[in-house]
């Protein structure tokens, strides 16, 4: 079990984020007392991370029946960027995690935006390729015209 706070380290977010999660209902906690405690399992899910079976010596990481799956978990602030460019950035980037063709595995996507520092995280979870192409896309637009 972890405190917000050490969901917040974790995630390189702000604990009044992680709580909003809680209160919100998309990061599932169990309250004690004042305090709020997130199981392993639940973030794991959150961040779509999977706890794999533990290794046995001399057998091959990864699922018995291809490749290993590579995941990549990125953070990125982008600041200042006032709530427009907020709006239209999110709106992108959550659009162009949601387009995939049948049968393959979902890019997830959460935007945070703090208004008093004006700025924008986006935790992105989900292939190499398309972890990286999804920061491409990032970069390309906060760049904004030239």
């Amino acid at each position: 079990m972890y405190s917000t706070e050490e969901v917040a380290d974790i995630l390189g977010l702000h604990v009044r984020t992680v709580r909003g999660y809680v209160r919100d209902g998309r990061l599932p906690a169990t309250r004690i007392g004042k305090q709020y405690r997130i199981a392993g399992d639940d973030l794991d899910a959150f961040t779509g991370a999977q706890r794999g079976q533990p290794e046995q010596p001399g057998q091959p990481v990864g699922r018995p029946d291809g490749p290993p799956r590579v995941e990549v978990s990125a953070i990125v602030q982008i600041a200042p960027l006032s709530p427009d460019a907020m709006t239209r950035l999110a709106t992108l980037v959550t659009s162009a995690a949601g387009t995939r063709r049948d049968g393959e595995d979902q890019l997830h996507v959460q935007t945070v935006y703090d208004p008093h520092r004006a700025s924008l995280k986006i935790l992105a979870v989900g292939t190499a390729d398309d972890t990286a192409a999804l920061l491409a896309l990032v970069s390309t637009l906060s760049r904004g015209p030239e």
